[in-house]
C-alpha cells in the first residue's frame, strides 16, 4: 500500500521561500514532489534541483514532475553532500533551499521498507536501499550499550536499558529477523503503566533506530555546516523538523550564523571576528495550524524555521 503523499507546511514554505522566477532553488528532500511541484509552478527560466537519497522517491516524483521538463535536475544523493551536488552542477550559489527532514509517509506506510511498528516486514528501514546497514545489523550485532545509547539519544526513550536487555536476551536463541518480532521484545521489556500510554510502546525505539540505520543527525549538521554559506545574498533556507533533537540541532546552526559572538556582553565591541550572515525570518518555529492538523495529523510535530542570507 503507498500512503498518500501530504505536503507538509506547504504553503508556509513557498511563502517563506521568496521565490524569484528566475531563480536557483534546491529542494534537498524531495519524497513523492509535493513541495516541488509548487516551486516549480513558480519559475519562469529559473531552476530546481530536487535531491533524494531514496531511489524510489526518484522515480516516482518524476512522473509527478516531468511536466516541468530541464527545468528540473533530478540527483540521487544524500543532502549531507550538498556542497558537493551543487559544485557538481556548476552552481556557486542558490537563491533558496527546502529540506522536509525526516521519514515520509509512502515509506512509512509501504510495509517491505521496515520503517513501521504496525505491520510486519524485514527490519530495514534504509531511506536508501543500496546503503550497508540495515535495522537488522543494529538489533542483531550491536553491543547492548550502544542499543541502549541509541535508543535514549535518539528515541529519549526511558526504559532503553530494559529494552536493550531483553533484545541482547532474545537474540541469543535466535535472530531477530522482522519489525513485530522487536515490537513484542519492546513491549515485553516495558513497565504495565508505560503499555497504557497513549504513545504506541515500541514508536520512540523505532525512530531511534530510523535515525541511526540512516545517520540522520549527522546528516543534517553536515548539510546545515554547508547550505546557508551556499545561499546567494537574500536567499532563504527552510528546514522543516519533527522531533526535539532535529529542531535543536537546526535552531543551533542558524544560532551559530546569526548570533555567534563569543566577546562577553561588557565588550564595547566585537573582537571575535564573528561576522553575522544570516538572520531568522521569523523568531519562532512556524507550526500547522488546526486546518493541517486536521486535514494531515502526521505534521502535529513538524517545526519549520527560515533564515535569510544576508
Amino acid at each position: 500500500m503507498s500512503g498518500k503523499h501530504i505536503p507538509v507546511l506547504l504553503n508556509e514554505c513557498i511563502e517563506g521561500l521568496n521565490i524569484k522566477p528566475d531563480g536557483i532553488y534546491v529542494d534537498g528532500t524531495l519524497g513523492r514532489g509535493g513541495h516541488s511541484e509548487k516551486i516549480a509552478e513558480r519559475l519562469d527560466s529559473g531552476r530546481l534541483i530536487c535531491i533524494d537519497r531514496d531511489e524510489t522517491a526518484i522515480i516516482e516524483a518524476g512522473e509527478r514532475l516531468k511536466r516541468f521538463g530541464d527545468k528540473i535536475t533530478f540527483v540521487k544523493a544524500n543532502f549531507r553532500d550538498i556542497g558537493e551536488i551543487l559544485d557538481n552542477l556548476g552552481v556557486e550559489s542558490v537563491n533558496g533551499m527546502l529540506f522536509d527532514l525526516g521519514v515520509s509517509s509512502p515509506q512509512l506506510d509501504d510495509p517491505s521498507r521496515g520503517f513501521s511498528y504496525m505491520a510486519d516486514a524485514p527490519l530495514d528501514m534504509r531511506m536508501d536501499t543500496s546503503s550497508a546497514i540495515t535495522a537488522y545489523d543494529i538489533v542483531n550485532t550491536y553491543p547492548e550499550e550502544e542499543l541502549r545509547r541509541i535508543f535514549f539519544q535518539y528515541g529519549e526513550e526511558r526504559y532503553s536499558q530494559r529494552i536493550s536487555k531483553a533484545i541482547v536476551r532474545e537474540r541469543e536463541k535466535k535472530p531477530i529477523e522482522t519489525t513485530l518480532q522487536l515490537v513484542d521484545i519492546i513491549r515485553s521489556a516495558m513497565p504495565a503503566p508505560a503499555l497504557r500510554e497513549k504513545q504506541h510502546p515500541a514508536k520512540r525505539c523505532f525512530q531511534a533506530l530510523r535515525i541511526a540505520v540512516n545517520d540522520e543527525l549527522d546528516s543534517l549538521s553536515d548539510m546545515l555546516g554547508t547550505a546557508m554559506d551556499r545561499l546567494a545574498p537574500g536567499g532563504r533556507l527552510c528546514v522543516i523538523s519533527f522531533h526535539s533533537l532535529e529542531d535543536r540541532i537546526v535552531k543551533n546552526a542558524i544560532k551559530a550564523k546569526e548570533n555567534g559572538c563569543t566577546c562577553p556582553p561588557e565588550f564595547p565591541v566585537c573582537i571575535c571576528g564573528f561576522k553575522k550572515t544570516v538572520f531568522s525570518v521569523t523568531k519562532k518555529p512556524i507550526l500547522p495550524t488546526q486546518d493541517e492538523l486536521d486535514i494531515n495529523p502526521r505534521s502535529r510535530s513538524a517545526k519549520l524555521r527560515i533564515v535569510e542570507k544576508l
